[in-house]
């Protein structure tokens, strides 16, 4: 806990002074994004303030369980707020719908891990040596003694988990393990959140998987392997957006691969590429960087204008550019 007194002690100062509180996240949440707003607004409320919990796009299916109020709902213009706390945006753009809605405010709030966060808030808590947000909510919590009930510690668990990839990816720290274990501790009901969050697929995301290992394409001696997800596979699989979260690290988990790509159809000329790496020298954030994007050095994202070949060709040649410098 020592590194953090000061910004944690302004960020307790700043929600100290505000009654009215709106928990931002981010478009397509993820698993650390809904645990970690879902925990802060459940701590917040326990200590007396009235809170929203926003996001553009509805919380995951296999993260649903985590809601059972039903905090999290979709952005509404014409409010005001004493604070916002934006969790786990690396940028206000990745706020999407929820930025135009928060624009009347005193103080916003930033709390995050990623590398390539721009710093947007008022206050900024950016800390990339934590594998999750939800690590940082729950050293947030411990610092300013707020109670860490049942509910918040399977939302933290679940941010921490699913951050980790299982406890999984180089990200993950002995601190790591410390936090989960006092969030077992704490009450976080371990085998309910692994059947939740790891075993129940719905059937529309296997048809998906399957149509994945049917189409992906490897390059580059077998070191990069790329897929397309079209508007029309949702379509055909009955899938949403949510079903496609975690479907990279099929293709990353394939022994020759060095670096997963996903070119995702989000308009006629505008590209959702995700990207995972399994080598130390290879740093997908700076490579997403280059589109306009960001994230973590094993796992990074951006939306990219254009073709979708041209599209296509400027990344792989990106990718295959990193690759050769590494030999």
């Amino acid at each position: 806990m020592k590194p953090y007194p000061k910004i944690i002690d302004r960020i307790r100062e700043g929600i100290a002074q505000s009654k009215t509180i709106c928990v931002a996240g981010h478009v397509r949440p993820d698993g650390d994004c809904t645990g970690s707003q879902l925990g802060l607004a459940l701590a917040l409320r326990n200590q007396g303030k009235k809170v929203v919990c926003w996001n553009e796009d509805r919380v995951p299916q296999k993260l649903a369980f985590l809601d059972t109020q039903n905090l999290i709902q979709p952005p509404s213009p014409g409010q005001r707020f004493d604070c916002v706390i934006a969790t786990d945006s690396a940028s206000f753009e990745r706020l999407g719908k929820v930025g135009k809605c928060i624009q009347n405010r005193k103080r916003l709030i930033n709390i995050d891990h990623h590398q390539s966060n721009t710093r947007y808030g008022d206050i900024n808590w950016v800390s990339q040596r934590e594998s999750s947000t939800g690590e940082l909510i729950f050293r947030l919590l411990k610092t300013t003694r707020w109670p860490i009930t049942p509910p918040i510690a399977d939302c933290l668990f679940t941010a921490v988990s699913t951050d980790t990839g299982s406890f999984q990816y180089p990200s993950t720290r002995p601190s790591t393990y410390h936090v989960a274990a006092e969030l077992v501790k704490l009450g976080a009901n371990l085998a309910k959140i692994c059947h939740e969050v790891y075993q129940s697929y719905p059937l529309s995301r296997a048809r998906l998987l399957k149509h994945l290992y049917n189409r992906f394409r490897l390059t580059h001696d077998d070191q990069i392997a790329y897929f397309w997800l079209k508007k029309a596979d949702y379509a055909r699989t009955g899938a949403d957006s949510a079903d496609s979260e975690g479907l990279i690290d099929h293709l990353r988990a394939i022994e020759p691969v060095v670096v997963a790509c996903i070119f995702e159809e989000m308009d006629h000329e505008l590209t959702r590429v995700s990207l995972r790496s399994k080598s130390e020298s290879v740093d997908v954030s700076e490579i997403a960087s280059q589109f306009g994007g960001g994230g973590h050095p094993a796992a990074a994202g951006a939306r990219i204008s254009g073709k979708p070949l041209a599209v296509q060709r400027r990344v792989i040649a990106a990718l295959k550019k990193v690759l050769d410098s590494t030999h």
